[in-house]
């Protein structure tokens, strides 16, 4: 682990501009920036649909074993896709050999809150439909997308349907009122993340509800009994860093296997840096690993 990497890249995110007037513009700003992420070339991608909803299927070409993996995108449910998030998704597929479905779901401000939720449950769905085992199906996520990897779960329970065999998230947004000490504690620390950038992106998400409910913020008010095993990674280094920490408390509390995992010195989804960062190949090692051990074997 490189300590020097780590500063170099907080100097280098510190430095970008990440931002725009127009959601048009920040969309494209963030399609920008992830085409830096390394794609494994250990996979295959294409075009799918689930319910109706676009998405990518993504394959390991070595060979697939058994388990499917149903990813969320980050992008503070206002920007990202698929695309943005194919780094992520293929090193996961090519680490556990398992495939993906990354799921193109609705996004703010022209859909709102629980409109993401609910394209997460009907692709879980259209999943269960089509004969897969609940059991061996895996909701991933980075950002808002770790964020909506509990979120559905606990949308779909609602809904009458199985819970997934397991839930895996980097550095999940489970808290909408914003209520953690690290909100404060790690403003300074944090290079990519601010109050105020959450606080925008949220209200538009929200649209004027109520973030003090399950559905917004897990992290305080979820009812995670029976809840599968989950991976929560995070870096110390984030403001959101109390979303992940509360969460693993929480589900503890409610008798559910938990991994809190946090790596020292690290960013905002330092997953995505794959192959710069040595940390960022180490966790994806450790979710493959717990991915392996909970789906696939």
């Amino acid at each position: 682990m490189s300590k020097q990497q780590l500063r170099l890249i907080d100097q280098q995110l510190r430095q970008t501009s990440f931002g725009g007037t127009t959601i048009e513009e920040q969309r494209s700003a963030f399609e920008r920036m992830s085409r830096g992420w390394r794609v494994s070339d250990r996979v295959s991608v294409t075009d799918e649909q689930l319910a109706g909803i676009p998405a990518l299927r993504v394959e390991p070409l070595d060979g697939k074993r058994r388990g499917t993996i149903l990813y969320f995108h980050g992008g503070s449910w206002i920007v990202g896709s698929p695309r943005t998030a194919l780094g992520l998704t293929s090193e996961l597929v090519a680490r556990t050999g398992m495939s993906a479905f990354s799921l193109d779901y609705a996004l703010a401000p022209e859909h709102p809150f629980p409109a993401g939720i609910e394209s997460g449950v009907e692709a879980y769905r259209a999943l269960l439909d089509s004969g897969l085992d609940p059991a061996q199906i895996a909701f991933a996520g980075d950002s808002a997308g770790g964020g909506l990897s509990v979120t559905t779960a606990l949308a779909a329970r609602a809904a009458g349907l199985p819970l997934p065999g397991a839930i895996v998230a980097f550095s999940g947004g489970f808290d909408a009122t914003r209520s953690g000490e690290s909100m404060e504690s790690k403003a300074d620390a944090d290079p990519l993340l601010t109050r105020a950038a959450l606080e925008a992106s949220g209200s538009l998400y929200l649209a004027g509800q109520d973030p003090d409910q399950e559905l917004l913020s897990p992290a305080t008010r979820a009812d995670l009994a029976g809840f599968p095993p989950m991976l929560l990674q995070v870096g110390s280094n984030e403001v959101l860093l109390d979303d992940s920490t509360r969460l693993a408390v929480r589900a503890a509390a409610a008798g559910v296997d938990v991994i809190l995992d946090v790596t020292a010195d690290a960013s905002h989804v330092f997953q995505a840096l794959v192959g710069v960062l040595d940390e960022a190949d180490a966790a994806l090692d450790r979710a493959a690993q717990f991915l392996s051990a909970r789906i696939a074997a």
